[in-house]
């Protein structure tokens, strides 16, 4: 599988990476979808503190304790929560950063993160705090590189002046290209994207656009579900049995220069091959790139600029 570098840092990441949200709580079937990952050349393996309320970092820590050193371990914080308490708070203070990084690393079986992320953000945060905190944690030797997970432009910029992130994970598909205004700064910054939700909610995939109640009644963000059907209906004829609807959303992403690696989830050892497959698949040509812009919208974020 081809690899990607993480911003102008040292991490070297696979084009896909796995996002471990979707691998459930059956620590066989988890452990059994991690290891098809990593013998298909997936090295990145991307969560967070909050996933089942630290379950999901435990589950992942047992299985990769024999394979740590194989892998990009990314994991993010934000979040304080209590295990058995609902709900949780916002809290990207430089105490709570530093209580869950020591928290993720007793789940994570791990004694260094590859890359810590800020899970969200606003504009009204103690950003100079938040920063000193990722600055020391990288300092120790405890993570390698930080990042944000943020698709709120004027928190992007902050971080782009005044830290020294490596990356932006940002949901972003042919679906929603709101991100594409910000690409050109963030390259650049030499800031690397990662990009989740990649096929859009199932839209871009085989599944049934009806399988969705919600999709079936509100579409999804600006597009009705008459125009999702129309869309895929479009891109079945343009490209026919040539590409899967995954692999053109996959690389659609990859041909964005500040893109390194597309996230996404697995609940199968068969999905899982599938995403390596789609990943393996050709690089859209610049004649392909431009017929899909003309077929979607390329809409901009209207909140927090």
């Amino acid at each position: 599988m081809k690899t990607r570098q993480l911003g102008s840092s040292d991490l070297v990441v696979s084009e896909l990476g796995l996002g471990a949200m979707s691998l459930g709580k059956e620590p066989n079937n988890a452990k059994s979808i991690i290891d098809e990952a990593l013998n298909q050349g997936v090295n990145y393996i991307d969560t967070a503190d909050l996933y089942d309320m630290g379950e999901n970092e435990e589950l992942i820590g047992q299985a990769i304790k024999s394979r740590r050193k194989e892998l990009i371990l990314a994991t993010k914080a934000g979040n304080r929560f209590e295990k058995g308490k609902e709900g949780w708070e916002w809290d990207p203070s430089k105490k709570h950063i530093q209580q869950a990084v020591k928290d993720s690393l007793r789940r994570l079986q791990t004694d260094y993160i590859d890359l810590y992320q800020l899970h969200g953000g606003t504009i009204d945060d103690p950003i100079d705090e938040t920063i000193e905190a990722f600055e020391e944690l990288k300092q120790e030797g405890v993570i390698r590189e930080y990042g944000i997970s943020s698709i709120r432009p004027n928190v992007i910029r902050e971080y782009l002046t005044k830290s020294s992130i490596v990356s932006v994970m940002m949901q972003y598909s042919l679906l929603d290209r709101r991100p594409e205004e910000w690409f050109d700064l963030l390259s650049k910054h030499q800031v690397s994207v990662v990009t989740r939700g990649p096929i859009a909610k199932g839209i871009l995939s085989k599944r049934p656009l009806q399988s969705s109640k919600s999709i079936s009644e509100k579409g999804y963000l600006t597009y009705s579900l008459n125009e999702l059907e129309e869309l895929r209906k479009q891109l079945s004829e343009h490209f026919g049995q040539e590409r899967s609807l995954v692999e053109i959303a996959f690389h659609y992403n990859l041909s964005q220069v500040p893109v390194a690696s597309v996230i996404a989830g697995a609940s199968s050892v068969e999905q899982m091959r599938e995403n390596v497959q789609a990943i393996n698949g050709n690089p859209l040509t610049v004649e392909e790139i431009n017929w899909l812009k003309t077929r979607t919208k390329a809409d901009l974020y209207e909140q927090h600029r």
